[in-house]
């Protein structure tokens, strides 16, 4: 009887076993499989001389999240110093629930771009003001902050690291955020304890799904998206997630974007939900002053210099809507935008339309910004860093 029982548990026992050296070889082969497939996702789409690219449809990129390799990553120390950042490959990053990020929105960001020449080499435009104007935004938001050079060196060799996914010259961008955030616990309202300092990129198209077709901008009555003694002045996330409802509920009819007037009077442009905005009246080119309320963006003060040498007189000052509403040409200015048209502006039910195509003051002005940032027109200005 008991040798009956053994041989019937060994006979029970034995394809388990089996069924465990099976559910082990399965894993053994999905490993290989993901390795493959990381290994196949590291494949270039084509190879160009001595240029290798990631695996991309670059004819088709949007303004999407597809991202690279690597990311850089500097901690803050206890005494206020940034110790020395390294680079690590992309991927999530752990947050205590109670971190000044999560608890108190203290964080700021930047944004900038790696271009590729038609030689491969790879350019920067101005990291040196993303630096500064971070530094700034740091202060406001009771913030310690890399130093320029420190965020300087992030960004090259994020852009280094990553340059298989920096597109073809003339396909494209790699789009490169660094960020800062008080990474560190903390419960009473404060600055956080610790902060984080990561850049990460990836490659980008145009920002509207409009590409180059001019844009039709709707003028928001309701929201506001910054008021005088606040921080709109700054490039943080508090600045932009209370757009989203505003932007949302445009594109929701057929338009592309927001303008937003002044918290007090609700008669003076502001700026768009991503990026300034410039009017165009004969010779005369006005954008809204930054006064706090307003991003100081570093495509928006070299567009302004390019405009000065081209013999255009640029005014910064308070912009009435209704100067909007008369203006021969508007147009947006960013980073992420670059130098975009303005076909039409909606304001209260009233539909006016402007100049646009490649006669026009905003394309003659984006022609030299993007020939300087792709080393196609030489840089008298100093403006471009060659990272190679």
């Amino acid at each position: 009887m008991i040798k009956t029982i053994t041989s019937l548990r060994k006979t029970l026992v034995l394809p388990l076993h089996l069924h465990i050296r099976t559910l082990q070889t399965f894993a053994k082969y999905n490993a290989q499989a993901a390795s493959a497939l990381r290994e196949e996702r590291k494949k270039p789409l084509y190879q160009n001389g001595d240029d290798v690219y990631a695996d991309l449809d670059w004819d088709n990129l949007g303004f999407g999240l597809n991202p690279a390799d690597y990311m850089y990553v500097m901690k803050c120390s206890k005494d206020g110093e940034f110790t020395q950042g390294e680079l690590s490959p992309y991927g999530n990053i752990q947050l205590s629930p109670s971190a000044g990020v999560l608890n108190y929105g203290q964080a700021i960001y930047e944004g900038t771009k790696a271009y590729r020449k038609e030689n491969g080499k790879l350019l920067l435009f101005r990291p040196d003001h993303n630096a500064i104007r971070m530094k700034l935004g740091a202060e406001r938001m009771l913030m310690p902050s890399p130093s320029v050079d420190q965020f300087v060196n992030a960004v090259k060799q994020t852009a280094l690291a990553n340059k298989r996914w920096v597109p073809p010259a003339g396909k494209g961008t790699l789009y490169i955020r660094p960020l800062l955030m008080g990474s560190g616990p903390i419960l009473g309202l404060g600055p956080a304890p610790e902060y984080t300092f990561i850049v990460y990129a990836s490659p980008v198209g145009n920002y509207f799904k409009e590409g180059m077709a001019a844009l039709n901008l709707y003028v928001e009555e309701e929201y506001v998206r910054a008021a005088p003694g606040g921080a709109g002045g700054v490039k943080s996330i508090t600045n932009y997630a209370p757009v989203l409802k505003a932007l949302s509920r445009a594109k929701s009819r057929g338009f592309s974007d927001v303008l937003y007037l002044d918290s007090v009077k609700k008669k003076y442009l502001e700026e768009a939900s991503s990026c300034n905005v410039f009017v165009v009246k004969g010779r005369t080119i006005s954008t809204p002053a930054t006064n706090g309320t307003i991003l100081e963006g570093i495509t928006r003060k070299s567009v302004m210099e390019i405009a000065s040498d081209q013999g255009y007189q640029v005014v910064e000052k308070a912009v009435h809507v209704d100067e909007v509403m008369d203006a021969d040409e508007v147009f947006c200015t960013g980073t992420a935008v670059v130098v975009a048209p303005v076909g039409t502006i909606t304001y209260q039910e009233k539909r006016v339309e402007y100049k646009t195509g490649d006669e026009s003051v905003c394309q003659k002005l984006r022609s030299v910004l993007v020939g300087i940032q792709t080393g196609l027109i030489e840089d008298n200005k100093g403006w471009v860093t060659d990272i190679n």
